[in-house]
């Protein structure tokens, strides 16, 4: 006789599954009660004894096509914890949502093992009274469900090839917006229907097809953001603030500037995030113990400065800057512009190109910079390389190990403890797929139309040819300044130097036409303030940037009582 139990009642089509297992039938009976008071009505609650009865009936969820949307699993379990199940469930629903259950005694444990499995959350038991402890974060793994991990409607349509630098872009662009798509290749059947559909070819690839059925052909990021219904436009003329980068800088001026009252609109080239978006995993970031996605982290920073009032822009490239009077001017690449009374610069950075023959043909094809979600499944039993010894790669490394057959890891230095937490290193020497490479650099990719080898070189100058579907790039970092006006000023390696650095020589620059000296992160140029990593001198952390994202906005509330 099995030990899962569902309800009773007479089931109702679509209602997805919230599954909870402890070997504790009375813990379990009442787990089951709260969940069945507060979500019975929308969701069909399970329960079950034991990690391998849960799989079971996980699996024959799966086979009617069912959903689950979330577990609640106990630690503490015979033959099999819950780290332990959860680790296994990931693989049948990788989209639900995942909370440990855990006794006070265990929670140093259970934080440690929530690295393995990516778990959401832990609850502390006993949870009452439930309306504070419990349905709080059971409602946030709902709801993050809904918004990531149900299956969604796929309206939009990407026919393209798999190895298509552009396809990839688009596939890209639109995963880290939140948008959702279904993917066809125009090597299958499917695919093909859909192109002779509209009548086009495999070489008019990639082509985008919109929820009223419109095919865009090879389109361009912003054709892509209007046909999805992103906003790229701003609404107004003149805005109190313009935040140029929608990082973690730039979302923490936003945040702050809106909520304080000030018109604000964020303009981003790609994806609200930046680098810290396209993180596999944060385990550093105040007030997440357990860690959290850098896609979970921005997506809310993003919604909450929408709830302010913040307008966000996407898929726009500032192009230019200019001081009009008491104004500035910020200048898009299409030719329009915004006036503003202030500017706060928070484009971040990007990764340095990789210096190895053959990997700019390969780029999209095999080679990424960055980590990219949309490339785990293509990753399945491969080979997986990463290049860079900093958090992100290492982050990246156990992000992929969970997919890849083997991830190797190419250090140009010869320790990780230069350059990567102390908490991750050891996480990464606990994973048995991932190699570390020490003082090896890539000398050069190869393959015909996707990456197929790299070649390793050491410090020797000994070479390895070693066979690899995918290559990720997280190397140096490079500003995106040099689009700014010669009256900004930037030190040696691009990065914009500001406050007392900028009176060094006991004058402040030419282009400063105010008694006072600049303000701690205020440019060269008065009302134009930097924050995060594009600033000289900066800590180059998720916190730190986010903490001079809302200096910078304490810092305009002061230049804007001077006007």
């Amino acid at each position: 006789m099995t030990a899962v139990v569902a309800d009773a009642r007479p089931e109702r089509a679509a209602r997805p599954v919230l599954l909870t297992v402890d070997d504790d039938p009375s813990v379990s009976r009442a787990v089951a009660r709260d969940l069945r008071r507060r979500y019975g009505a929308d969701y069909r609650i399970m329960r079950a004894d034991s990690g391998e009865e849960a799989l079971q009936a996980i699996r024959d969820v799966v086979l009617r096509g069912e959903q689950v949307a979330a577990i609640l699993a106990d630690y503490r379990m015979p033959r099999m914890n819950g780290v332990d199940f959860l680790e296994q469930a990931m693989d049948l629903v990788p989209q639900a949502r995942r909370a440990l259950v855990t006794a006070y005694a265990d929670t140093t444990a259970a934080i440690q093992a929530i690295n393995v499995v990516d778990v959401d959350h832990y609850l502390l038991k006993p949870w009452e009274p439930p309306e504070e402890k419990f349905y709080p974060v059971v409602d946030e793994l709902l709801a993050a469900w809904q918004r990531e991990g149900k299956e969604p409607e796929h309206n939009i349509k990407i026919l393209g090839h798999p190895w298509s630098a552009a396809s990839y872009e688009i596939r890209d662009f639109l995963a880290r917006n939140m948008v959702s798509y279904r993917w066809y290749n125009v090597g299958d059947p499917e695919g093909a229907r859909l192109l002779a559909a509209i009548g086009a070819e495999e070489s008019h690839a990639p082509v985008v097809i919109t929820a009223e059925g419109q095919p865009l052909v090879q389109p361009s990021l912003l054709e892509v953001a209007n046909a999805v219904g992103l906003s790229t436009t701003p609404q107004g003329e003149f805005y109190d603030v313009v935040i140029i980068g929608g990082g973690p800088a730039g979302l923490g001026a936003a945040v702050y500037a809106a909520s304080e009252g000030l018109k604000t609109v964020v303009v981003e080239r790609a994806a609200a995030g930046g680098q810290a978006g396209q993180s596999s995993r944060i385990d550093n970031y105040l007030g997440f113990p357990d860690g959290v996605t850098g896609g979970q982290l921005t997506e809310r920073a993003r919604l909450q400065a929408q709830h302010f009032g913040a307008e966000l822009l996407a898929a726009r490239t500032v192009v230019g800057l200019e001081a009009r009077g008491p104004a500035r001017q910020v200048w898009f690449d299409d030719g329009s512009s915004v006036l503003t009374h202030a500017v706060v610069l928070a484009t971040g950075v990007s990764y340095r190109q990789l210096d190895a023959k053959g990997a700019d043909e390969l780029v999209g094809r095999g080679v990424y910079y960055g980590s990219s979600a949309t490339q785990r499944e293509s990753c399945a039993g491969d080979h997986v390389i990463i290049v860079g010894g900093a958090n992100s790669a290492g982050q990246a490394a156990v992000f992929f190990s969970r997919y890849a057959a083997k991830v190797t890891m190419a250090v140009r230095g010869n320790s990780l403890q230069k350059s990567m937490s102390s908490y991750l290193i050891e996480q990464i020497a606990s994973i048995p797929n991932i190699e570390v490479r020490l003082n090896t650099t890539v000398q050069s990719c190869s393959g015909d139309d996707r990456l197929q080898c790299v070649t390793f070189v050491d410090h020797s100058g000994g070479q390895e040819v070693i066979d690899a579907g995918h290559l990720f790039v997280f190397i140096g970092a490079a500003p995106l300044t040099d689009w700014l006006p010669e009256s900004v000023v930037r030190d040696s390696s691009g990065f914009v130097v500001t406050g007392p650095d900028l009176t060094l020589g006991g004058k402040p620059p030419a282009s400063w036409d105010l008694e006072r000296n600049p303000y701690l992160l205020e440019s060269s140029i008065p009302g134009v303030f930097v924050a995060g990593d594009v600033r000289a001198q900066s800590v180059k952390r998720v916190a730190s940037a986010v903490g001079e994202g809302a200096l910078a906005v304490t810092l305009v509330h002061r230049y804007l009582a001077e006007q």
